[in-house]
């Protein structure tokens, strides 16, 4: 792939000179994160170790301290830096004092190797980050491909974008969409669910797990009860069950649902969730409408734009620094709130999807020092909004 990410620029900046902490890269399956480190790998001028944990048995700590050993040859074999990259990291057992164990003793004996990790699972990331290597790394979050990459890319449209996604490996199939369909349900979501999320946690329902998936991809962007999943759902269990279900499927970078907005009092828990799905491609892969169908339902394209705009939310704003929810009052909606501190945003998208009352004067009653964002409609044109970073509106 000729394309580079931006992140490509980062790494190189900070693995061009020796650092006291090494680089970790977390973000979904095949949105190119392996390709930035062979992009990495080529413009600097030192060796290199490249190792991938993605096996069907899930490797020790041995693994580890294999491909370090490695790096240490080709450390006094060339006497330069080398930069050591290992992928699907979290696959390891122990990895996280593995790596507290062999980066401290290097940074004691002057070894130069600049490390950097690779992982798909946020959940599984951050318990060996917290846990044992505080202070040691510098995360970079490498999420679905936006508008503007897919632009520049593959020459998409909006409307193209908002269909197909953010999956640049799918893109070849975009002209047969029932080829498209079947490798993103195949090698994406089915690849998701049984790698990085049955098998690396333990679930008592996994039939549950992938029901919940897609009834979320089956209304997105909509707000669903427990109460009602229960309904939905066969061998539900209890509604702590499906929360905890589908914060794993957060965790895997699939599905978000959205807490009910409340300041200054306590967020009722189990609130009814809004379902969001962090990249267009996961919604219509398994719906049975084509891309002209989808484009002239006008309810069902509504959907996929309010959607859409909440994934780029979800894939652009650090979670440890803005929180992304919705609010509803009876019948009045707002369709998310984001808030940083005291600071306080509502937001509206003007999809053309009917059916649905704003909530924007009620909220703004409410919340008086609350400001407010119109996308689409006569507030700022879709095509704009997605050409940029959620955060240049904030």
């Amino acid at each position: 792939m000729k394309f580079e990410r931006s992140l490509v620029k980062v790494l190189l900046r900070a693995l061009g000179k020796r650092s006291a902490v090494f680089q970790v890269i977390v973000g979904p399956r095949q949105v190119g994160k392996t390709t930035i480190a062979y992009q990495v790998l080529k413009k600097l001028p030192y060796p290199s170790v490249y190792a991938s944990a993605d096996s069907p048995l899930p490797p020790g700590p041995e693994w580890i301290e294999t491909q370090w050993r490695l790096a240490e040859v080709e450390l006094k074999k060339s006497k330069k830096p080398v930069i050591l990259v290992l992928d699907e990291i979290q696959k390891v057992r122990g990895w996280g004092e593995s790596l507290k164990r062999l980066w401290d003793n290097a940074r004691q004996v002057g070894e130069d190797i600049r490390l950097v990790v690779l992982g798909s699972s946020a959940l599984l990331m951050n318990e060996g980050l917290t846990e044992s290597l505080a202070g040691r790394f510098f995360l970079n979050r490498c999420y679905h491909w936006t508008y503007s990459e897919c632009k520049e890319s593959f020459g998409w449209d909006l409307k193209k974008w908002l269909y197909f996604g953010g999956y640049p490996g799918a893109a070849e199939f975009a002209d047969g969409e029932s080829q498209w369909k079947r490798y993103v349900t195949d090698s994406l979501i089915e690849a998701v669910l049984a790698r990085d999320v049955l098998q690396m946690q333990k679930i008592t329902k996994p039939a549950l797990l992938r029901h919940l998936f897609a009834l979320a991809a089956t209304f997105p962007a909509q707000i669903f009860s427990y109460n009602k999943m229960l309904g939905q759902l066969q061998d539900a269990g209890n509604t702590t069950t499906l929360a905890h279900y589908l914060k794993l499927l957060e965790t895997a970078f699939l599905v978000s649902g959205l807490e009910l907005f409340s300041r200054g009092q306590i967020r009722k828990r189990g609130s009814s969730p809004k379902m969001i799905l962090w990249n267009n491609a996961l919604v219509n892969a398994i719906s049975t409408k084509t891309f002209k169908e989808s484009v002239s339902d006008e309810a069902w394209w509504g959907r996929l734009v309010e959607n859409a705009a909440g994934a780029h939310f979800c894939n652009s704003l650090p979670g440890s620094e803005y929180n992304l929810t919705y609010w509803r009052e009876a019948d009045r909606e707002v369709d998310f709130v984001i808030t940083r501190g005291a600071e306080i945003l509502a937001i509206e998208v003007k999809s053309g999807r009917g059916g649905k009352s704003s909530g924007l004067e009620r909220f703004r009653s409410r919340y008086p020092n609350a400001r407010v964002l119109v996308i689409g409609g006569s507030g700022i044109p879709l095509e704009k909004f997605f050409l940029e970073p959620a955060e240049a509106w904030l």
